[in-house]
């Protein structure tokens, strides 16, 4: 049967993994087992995919980018150039903890910037924004624009990417797709 996917012939993809219809892995990436890509991913240059890593359909994965086991993504999710996502939090040469590796899930549409490290065990909201270098050591909510190191909460942002500037009645409007989206309680959820 012939694959319906692209790999470029550097690429190295190991046993058990499942590849998405129209995926494309480019040179120098590292596919290891078990994991699975959804469909329409794009995986950019010396990318590696560690085992049992789970990516969602149009997942986007620039070059230099590690996604160690424990990662998910889910669709739509775009991660920077050289972005990195760690799976222990007090890992030691000398003390072996596979096995021992803590959770990260991206949410649906979220973007992580160039050089940006996810500490595990942080959980990445839907459509949340992570700017270029940021240091996440905590839970992100969906909608949520960090920066920084460690990463702090500036604002927040539309579907299409946008800032939100919320008026009196903790309404905004994306200047592109005129979603509306209301701020109740300090989460952000879109209305239209």
């Amino acid at each position: 049967m012939e694959k319906e996917y692209y790999a470029h012939e550097t690429a190295i993809i190991d046993e058990g993994c499942t590849i998405g219809k129209g995926s494309k892995i480019w040179h120098f990436s590292h596919i290891m087992p078990n994991c699975v890509l959804g469909e329409n991913c794009n995986i950019g240059q010396n990318v590696v995919v560690s085992p049992e890593v789970v990516l969602g359909n149009n997942v986007k994965v620039q070059n230099n980018v590690s996604i160690y086991t424990g990662v998910t993504c889910a669709d739509d999710v775009f991660l920077g150039p050289s972005c990195v996502f760690t799976n222990v939090t007090n890992p030691r040469s000398g003390v072996n903890r596979r096995g021992q590796y803590s959770r990260t899930h991206v949410g649906k549409g979220a973007s992580i910037g160039a050089n940006a490290t996810i500490v595990c065990g942080h959980d990445i909201g839907d459509f949340a924004f992570i700017g270029a270098g940021a240091v996440v050591t905590k839970n992100v909510p969906a909608y949520a624009l960090l920066v920084g190191n460690p990463a702090r909460q500036m604002g927040w942002m539309s579907e299409f990417g946008h800032r939100l500037v919320f008026d009196e009645t903790g309404k905004a409007v994306c200047p592109e797709s005129d979603q509306v989206y209301q701020l109740s309680n300090g989460l952000v959820n879109r209305i239209s």
